[in-house]
């Protein structure tokens, strides 16, 4: 695995609590302020006036793809001041720019206070009960409590190790782990120059880096070693190519090319996307093919509705006479979010269908629709742990997967 170092590189504090209505409900209060957040004082000090500091407001949740973002400030202060009799008691305000976010978030919902490295203090806003509210609980080791106050973890003794999950939150929160050097990239550099190869000979290469991974025997750390580091081979040859374009300027006939920047803006959004649902698709089949899976990838049903694996493949699928109970699906998404239900209309004829996944810490409330719907959950057994543990027993690791088809439909292992 890829060491990434800690949180403290990122983070020195973090902190969670509930939210009431008179922080986020305009018709409750125009007090504009978060409250019970006095605690949060050990990282932004007891000033005896009005502090304005930076702040990130960001509204997250299962559905949109992107958080709601706004940079503005707030204003750290002590309501006590003119009664210096009792303690003081410290609120951050926030102004009306960061409305748009503040106003998503319900009574009930959670709000995170994280300080970063860099001075500047995030607070997210979330759904309570949401996937996105799980992950950041798990990545900052934190607890909600029942009354509304605010529960706070220092991390500037290292925090949590920037593993694949940890990495993935991150990168949610639009802050990139960074990518240490690595002799594979001088070698991807060599083979490939400063472009962008084929996916699947992207994702090759990376394979071709990890001799000692082993897929037949321990196919879980195998999809989560090659999927690590095709990512951090594709993140430096983007940082490349993207440095490289960006000395040439947008430039056009004189003037600047704003047309020409947005483009290139989407282009890389998009490659970043469309690549990594790519590569593992890749990764997996190379492992299937490695345990002697007999699946045909992309696979046409009915309704023309397409299946990611199916397994044995499309003519038993479409054989009548072709038990049903020794088919398999597996559907594959590098992120879940509320997109899971779209395998719920692919292959009619199997009942019982698999979503095999990356994504971390996913909500109860999801896990339990998806079981309700007959839709089993396979992640990399490294993944497990960011769930709750009444969640785990119901969750399938990639080689319990391969082992059940194996057991499951016999003529689906290749001769």
């Amino acid at each position: 695995m890829i060491t990434r170092g800690s949180l403290s590189k990122y983070f020195i504090g973090a902190a969670a609590k509930g939210l009431k209505a008179v922080e986020v409900d305009p018709t409750a209060s125009k007090q504009h302020e978060f409250q019970s957040v006095d605690v949060f004082r050990t990282y932004l000090g007891t000033p005896a006036d009005k502090v304005v500091i930076p702040v990130t407001y960001l509204w997250m949740d299962d559905e949109d793809e992107a958080p709601l973002r706004i940079e503005a400030s707030g204003t750290w202060y002590n309501t006590r001041k003119r009664t210096p009799h009792r303690p003081p008691e410290y609120r951050l305000y926030y102004p009306h720019a960061a409305n748009p976010v503040v106003y998503r978030a319900r009574p009930g919902d959670t709000l995170f206070l994280c300080m970063t490295t860099a001075g500047r203090l995030l607070a997210i806003l979330c759904p309570s009960g949401s996937s996105i509210e799980q992950k950041l609980l798990w990545l900052f080791g934190l607890e909600l409590s029942l009354d509304f106050a605010l529960v706070q973890r220092d991390l500037s003794d290292g925090g949590r190790g920037i593993d694949f999950a940890a990495g993935f939150i991150l990168d949610e929160l639009g802050i990139e782990p960074e990518i240490p050097e690595t002799e594979a990239f001088e070698r991807l550099v060599k083979k490939f120059g400063l472009t962008f190869p084929r996916t699947d000979e992207f994702s090759a290469f990376a394979r071709s880096c990890l001799k000692q991974v082993d897929p037949v025997n321990d196919p879980d750390g195998a999809l989560l070693s090659w999927m690590e580091l095709d990512e951090a081979l594709f993140r430096r040859l983007e940082r490349e190519v993207v440095a490289e374009r960006l000395k040439s300027g947008f430039m056009k006939e004189g003037e600047a090319d704003v047309e020409g920047f947005l483009r290139f803006s989407l282009s890389v959004q998009n490659r970043r996307k469309s690549r990594a649902g790519f590569a593992f698709a890749h990764h997996i089949e190379e492992i299937l093919k490695a345990n002697g899976i007999r699946h045909r990838r992309e696979a046409t049903t009915e309704k023309r509705a397409a299946a990611d694996f199916l397994f044995p493949g499309e003519a038993e699928y479409a054989d009548p006479l072709y038990p049903a109970e020794n088919l398999r699906m597996l559907a594959v998404k590098t992120t879940c979010k509320d997109r899971w239900r779209q395998v719920l209309a692919e292959a009619d004829r199997i009942t019982d269908k698999h979503l095999l996944t990356l994504e971390p810490a996913i909500s109860r409330a999801q896990t339990a629709e998806m079981q309700a719907h007959n839709l089993h959950l396979v992640l990399p057994k490294a993944l497990h742990a960011t769930f709750h543990p009444e969640q785990r027993p119901w969750l399938m690791t990639f080689g319990e997967f391969i082992a059940s088809v194996k057991a499951g439909a016999q003529p689906t292992l290749l001769p």
